[in-house]
């Protein structure tokens, strides 16, 4: 493949994705890492695309899609009904990880009663606690992607490959009868290490996610103990989630 189809590609995926690492790059356009970074350096250099630790991000996206302030302006009841019903299944003192969605920010809201260990890669949700002394919270390391308010890159991966913890707070782009999957090849990363990381799995998920598959996979439904929902997800996947021995909470 010549370097301007290369780049092209490079340039096609980031405009879909935002964020990517090496790896996920050079496997996108089949080169090796050396030659992506050749790219990312010249594409860097024209204007295209940002350099970060261990990847790239496109210089002018053209949605605020990702943004954790505009999507956390949707379904903003059903989000607060859901956390409160997820905080209601911690326990007091446990090590909870909290991963880097907007309705994991909800969950985070209801915690502060159960005085619990956060470990997270969120911003928002560290913010969150700053001002109390009730909560210990770890941040992972990572490069700051201030779109997400979220610490990425291998770093935020080593940190929570490195923890062990009782639960594991989710959220993800979309949920099917194939699996959940996300809309970022670093995330996916991270979210996998969490996941690893904790005894139970719980994926805090509003109806519009129902039925969704977003561009990466990130785990099959076998890896999940509880999704907690709100009333208006479809009754059919709900029981076929139920059937396949996962607990489904239905946030009033």
């Amino acid at each position: 493949m010549q370097a301007e189809e290369r780049q092209k590609r490079i340039e096609e995926y980031l405009l879909k994705t935002e964020f990517a690492s090496l790896d996920e790059l050079s496997e996108q356009v089949d080169a090796s890492v050396s030659t992506v970074r050749r790219d990312l350096t010249l594409m860097e250099a024209l204007g295209v695309l940002r350099r970060t630790h261990g990847g790239a991000r496109v210089a002018n996206p053209k949605s605020d899609e990702f943004t954790f302030s505009a999507r956390d302006t949707h379904q903003l009841g059903e989000k607060d009904a859901i956390g409160r019903a997820c905080a209601d299944l911690i326990q007091p003192n446990q090590t909870v990880i909290i991963d880097a969605g907007t309705t994991t920010f909800h969950v985070a809201k209801f915690l502060e009663p159960k005085s619990p260990q956060i470990i997270t890669n969120s911003l928002p949700v560290a913010n969150l606690y700053s001002a109390t002394n009730r909560i210990e919270v770890v941040v992972s390391g990572g490069v700051i992607y201030p779109r997400l308010g979220v610490l990425v890159g291998p770093l935020a991966v080593e940190a929570f490959s490195k923890i062990r913890a009782d639960v594991a707070i989710m959220s993800s782009g979309g949920i099917s009868m194939e699996g959940v999957s996300n809309s970022h090849g670093l995330l996916i990363e991270i979210q996998r290490a969490m996941i690893s990381a904790a005894k139970k799995v719980i994926f805090c998920l509003d109806h519009s996610k129902f039925g969704r598959q977003s561009l990466s996979m990130l785990c099959d439904l076998d890896t999940i103990d509880t999704i907690v929902t709100d009333a208006a997800a479809p009754a059919d996947l709900v029981t076929q989630f139920r059937q396949r021995g996962i607990e489904v909470i239905i946030a009033e």
